[in-house]
C-alpha cells in the first residue's frame, strides 16, 4: 500500500481519536460531544470551522492556491441505539448506544485527511469537509441540504466512503450509478370489528386477513415487477391482540422494501397500497397504510460515470487494480444519495477485513478496523490532489 510518511506518522493519533468517538456514540441529532470534539481538533489543525448545519454538523474549509475547483469530502458522525457487547478499552461508556457502524472510523479518518492535508497544501482548489449527523435513519444528510449546505460551501462534486465489513482490508469497491438501494418503510394498521374466538361469526379477525396480506406482499417482487429489475419487499414486524381467546379489533403489520430504480420504487409502494386495500376489503374491514412514518425514507444512491472513474483511478494507486472491484449493489441504503441528488460524485465502499470485529454492520459485536485509518486517510488526500491538482 501506497501510504505516504506523513500519514503513517498520524495513524497513532487518528487511533487515539477514534477510540475516543467510540467512547462517546451519540444518536441522531444528539450529537453535541461528538461534533464539539471534531470542531475543536480541526481547530486545532488551523481550519476554518462552522457548526449547526442540521442541528449537529460539522464543514470546515481548507484552501490552497488560486484555484476555482471545490470539492466536498464527507463523514458520517452519529452511532446506534445498540448495546455494545465488545470488551473493549475503549467500549462505549453510554448506555444502549455504540458506534456499530462504523462512523467513528470515517470521522478518524476524515480528521487524518483534514490534518494532512492542512500541513502538506499540495492541491490548488478548495476543500469542504463534511461531518454529518444522523445519517441512520433519519437524513441528516437533507438536514444539511435544508439548511443551506451546498449554498454556504458550493462544492463541485461530493465523495463519501464507508467501511464494509467481509471485504478483505485494502481492498475498495466502487461503481458507477446505482450501487446502494432506496429505503422505505411502511405501515399497514387493519381495523376490524372484534369478537369472542368461540363465535368468530360475530367478528372480524383481522389476524387472518393481516396473514393473506403478508402472503400477498411476498407476490410483489416476483409477479408484478419486471424480474431484470432488483427489489425486495420484507415484512418486519405485526402485532395483534393480548389475550387467548378473543379475535382483536386490530392488527399491526410494518416492514420494509428496497431497490435500485425510482420507477420500481414508486410501484412497488402503490402495489402495497394497492393489496392492503382489495384483501381488506374482501375481508370487510379497514386498511390505513402509511409510508416513512418512523424514519425517513432514501432515495437510490447513484454515483456519476465520471466522478467513479476518478475514485478508481485514485484507489488502484494506493493499492493496486487488483485490490480494486466493482462494487456490486447493496440492499442496504445510505443518505449520502441525498448529497448525490445535488451535486456530482462517487461513494466507495473500504473492505473492513474479518479481524475480531468485522462482523455485520449493526451488530453489537462490531469494531471498526484501525488498519484502515491510514489508507483511509491516504485515500482522502490523494482523491484532493487528484480532482484538485496543484498548478
Amino acid at each position: 500500500m501506497n501510504i505516504p510518511a506523513e500519514i503513517q506518522q498520524l495513524r497513532p493519533q487518528m487511533q487515539q481519536w477514534r477510540h475516543h468517538l467510540h467512547q462517546i456514540p451519540e444518536t441522531a441529532f444528539e450529537e453535541n460531544l461528538t461534533s464539539a470534539y471534531i470542531a475543536n481538533l480541526l481547530r486545532e489543525f488551523g481550519l476554518k470551522v462552522h457548526q449547526g448545519l442540521g442541528k449537529t454538523g460539522v464543514v470546515a474549509t481548507l484552501s490552497s492556491g488560486t484555484g476555482t475547483g471545490k470539492i466536498a469530502l464527507r463523514a458520517d458522525i452519529d452511532a446506534l441505539p445498540i448495546q455494545e457487547q465488545n470488551q473493549l478499552p475503549y467500549k462505549s461508556r453510554h448506555q444502549g448506544k455504540m458506534h456499530a457502524c462504523g462512523h467513528d472510523g470515517h470521522s478518524a479518518m476524515l480528521l487524518g485527511a483534514a490534518a494532512c492535508l492542512t500541513q502538506h497544501r499540495h492541491f490548488n482548489g478548495t476543500v469542504y469537509f463534511i461531518f454529518q449527523p444522523a445519517e441512520e435513519g433519519q437524513a441528516g444528510a437533507q438536514k444539511m441540504i435544508d439548511d443551506g449546505l451546498f449554498d454556504l460551501f458550493p462544492a463541485d462534486s461530493v465523495y463519501g466512503l464507508h467501511n464494509f465489513p467481509g471485504v478483505p482490508q485494502g481492498h475498495f469497491g466502487v461503481k458507477s450509478g446505482a450501487i446502494m438501494a432506496s429505503s422505505d418503510s411502511f405501515e399497514i394498521t387493519l381495523k376490524g370489528c372484534g369478537t369472542h374466538a368461540a363465535k368468530p361469526h360475530l367478528g372480524d379477525d383481522v389476524i387472518v386477513t393481516a396473514a393473506q396480506l403478508i402472503n400477498a406482499l411476498q407476490t410483489i417482487v416476483s409477479r408484478s415487477l419486471d424480474p431484470s429489475e432488483a427489489a425486495v419487499v420484507s415484512v418486519t414486524q405485526i402485532s395483534a391482540g393480548n389475550t387467548w381467546n378473543v379475535l382483536p379489533e386490530s392488527a399491526l403489520i410494518r416492514g420494509t422494501f428496497r431497490c435500485f430504480n425510482a420507477e420500481i420504487q414508486q410501484q412497488v409502494r402503490q402495489r402495497i397500497q394497492q393489496l392492503a386495500q382489495a384483501i381488506c376489503q374482501a375481508h370487510e374491514i379497514t386498511a390505513e397504510v402509511l409510508f416513512n412514518h418512523l424514519d425517513l425514507g432514501y432515495p437510490v444512491t447513484v454515483n456519476t460515470a465520471a466522478e467513479a472513474a476518478i475514485v478508481k483511478e485514485v484507489a488502484e494507486s494506493l493499492v493496486g487494480k487488483e485490490q480494486v472491484f466493482e462494487a456490486v449493489p447493496s440492499m442496504g441504503a445510505e443518505d449520502f444519495s441525498f448529497m448525490l441528488q445535488q451535486k456530482p460524485g462517487c461513494y466507495a465502499w473500504i473492505g473492513n477485513g474479518s479481524t475480531a470485529g468485522g462482523c455485520l454492520l449493526h451488530n453489537p459485536h462490531y469494531d471498526f478496523n484501525d488498519d484502515n485509518l491510514a489508507l483511509g486517510a491516504t485515500y482522502w488526500v490523494k482523491l484532493v490532489e487528484k480532482i484538485l491538482a496543484a498548478a
